[in-house]
């Protein structure tokens, strides 16, 4: 099984690479796989774009998990970012499944945007870290839940809309988790207290 999904992996990386005739680039990777997906994906352009950016946010909660497994000082984060790793892993390579099987490209590295995100969050270490990190992952998940909810109710293809519904679920509960993690942590808004004193 192993070995099929990494021939899946190559071929479909070998197909964009020679499709686009540019390197692989973070700053174009979703854009690349889109313009191939306008000729050659065997689906609408909408299902299209939500395979694409449900790859790209799955690979950067897989990149920012094992960044937050070097870099957390809270334990409870650690555990949160293995989970992260573990559950996107796992709905990145059911993704690649669907996405071979309609011939959908998917973007080979994170965007230019997660990125950036990265290397912002690399920059911060003990608490810091762990605040940061924590408030990407109410955020991102926010969006992402958002988008899961909108293809589990409109994606026309049949995989693609029961991947999202199948998927929901547990994004709904790394949403929830993060901010209880993130209320944990900084439980107070000291922005909000500055403003009720004197």
């Amino acid at each position: 099984m192993k070995a099929l999904h990494f021939f899946t992996v190559v071929a479909a990386s070998a197909a964009f690479a020679v499709a686009c005739n540019n390197p692989r680039t973070a700053d174009n990777s979703v854009d690349q796989a889109q313009d191939v997906n306008d000729t050659t994906a065997m689906t609408n352009e909408d299902d299209a774009d939500f395979a694409v950016k449900a790859a790209d946010a799955g690979l950067a909660e897989v990149e920012l998990g094992k960044l937050a497994l070097e870099k957390a000082t809270d334990q409870r984060i650690k555990d949160f970012a293995k989970k992260m790793v573990d559950d996107h892993q796992r709905a990145n390579d059911e993704l690649m499944t669907i996405a071979t099987r309609h011939n959908i490209t998917l973007p080979p590295v994170i965007s230019e945007e997660h990125v950036n995100k990265q290397r912002k969050l690399m920059e911060k270490s003990g608490s810091e870290f762990d605040q940061e990190y924590i408030d990407l992952m109410v955020k991102d998940h926010d969006k992402v839940v958002s988008m899961f909810e909108d293809a589990s109710d409109d994606a026309q293809n049949a995989d693609l809309k029961a991947y999202a519904a199948k998927t929901l679920p547990a994004l709904k509960m790394h949403h929830e988790e993060a901010l209880a993690l993130r209320d944990s942590i900084n439980p107070t808004d000291t922005t909000t207290i500055q403003r009720i004193m004197p």
